[in-house]
């Protein structure tokens, strides 16, 4: 090809496949201004006018804007800046548009009203600041001004919602029922009624902490009672009791007696409240951890063994 040579603009739209109208605008905009005029004053483009054109049908494919194609072309700025920002740009957007498919597939699975989905997409996509301080309100608001159980609000205070960038439906279901679930003025008062007595037991000098290896105990030999068609009533369930309020006699410190029996019955009470176990089971589901079996079943069958009991354990006469 001749560098000498000019272009009408009609053979300069079939050689970049642009339309008359769009290098007319790029002329006009000086974009990509015309090299000479014919004398009938018709606009003359050459080679590197072509080249330029084909540069920015590239840039505009790619999503820049004109403003930043000027500049680029006007060497003001850079192609590694602009590239590097812009990928930066299109990562928002493909986030965006990922979340906006997760609670479309949720609103679709769970038939929600316009006003649900309307909740779903704000809660969707708040911020990983902005969650977490949704969940720091929580606790503060439930456990602030208590000296409670200081090992449990610090394993609550490390666990919060990390909604990945490309979220299954299901995820974005269990963000949005934590959300709600924190915001549930009944679950807040329970909470903080659960706070309060792990206040007062420590201020009865109780700091043993948590106790993963008594839930163990506890999941394990209820597990097998249950299993073995064992009711929380009969006779059969005493030998079972007897040995679990042995256990925590020997972790707390304290006598197997009916006091014993009566607070451990109002500690699991107090801890019963099923949404406590949820609000664990949705952490999970949101952050792809493996969701742990629910233990409802285990410490109801502790719970209603316990209420049953005389209050005395079964051995002694």
């Amino acid at each position: 090809m001749d560098g000498d040579t000019l272009f009408p603009i009609g053979d300069l739209a079939r050689r970049t496949g642009l339309t008359v109208k769009t290098i007319r605008f790029y002329s006009d905009t000086g974009i990509v201004p015309p090299t000479d005029r014919s004398p009938a004053g018709y606009r003359l483009y050459d080679v590197g006018a072509l080249t330029r054109l084909d540069l920015v049908r590239t840039l505009r494919d790619l999503g820049l804007d004109l403003g930043i194609i000027r500049q680029l072309l006007d060497r003001e700025v850079s192609v590694p800046e602009v590239a590097a920002a812009h990928a930066d740009a299109l990562e928002v957007q493909i986030r965006t548009l990922r979340l906006r498919r997760a609670v479309l597939r949720a609103v679709a699975k769970r038939g929600s009203s316009p006003e649900e989905m309307d909740l779903m997409h704000k809660l969707a996509k708040l911020s990983d600041n902005e969650r977490r301080r949704l969940i720091t309100d929580f606790i503060d608001d439930t456990f602030g001004g208590l000296d409670a159980n200081a090992d449990f609000v610090n394993m609550m205070r490390s666990a919060m919602p990390e909604l990945p960038d490309d979220p299954e439906p299901e995820q974005v279901d269990a963000w949005v029922e934590l959300a709600e679930l924190t915001q549930d003025p009944d679950f807040r008062a329970a909470v903080r009624r659960m706070a309060q007595y792990q206040a007062a037991e420590r201020a009865q000098s109780d700091h043993t902490g948590l106790h993963h290896d008594l839930t163990e105990t506890v999941r394990d030999s209820v597990g097998r009672a249950i299993d073995a068609g064992i009711a929380p009533a009969s006779a059969e369930a005493a030998p079972v009791i007897d040995a679990l309020t042995a256990r925590y006699a020997q972790t707390f410190s304290r006598a197997d007696d009916a006091d014993l029996r009566r607070w451990l019955l109002t500690r699991l009470e107090v801890a019963g409240d099923p949404r406590a176990e949820r609000y664990w089971h949705l952490l999970a589901v949101i952050n792809g951890w493996p969701v742990p079996p629910s233990l409802a079943p285990v410490f109801t069958w502790f719970t209603q063994a316990l209420r049953a009991g005389t209050g005395q354990p079964s051995r002694v006469e």
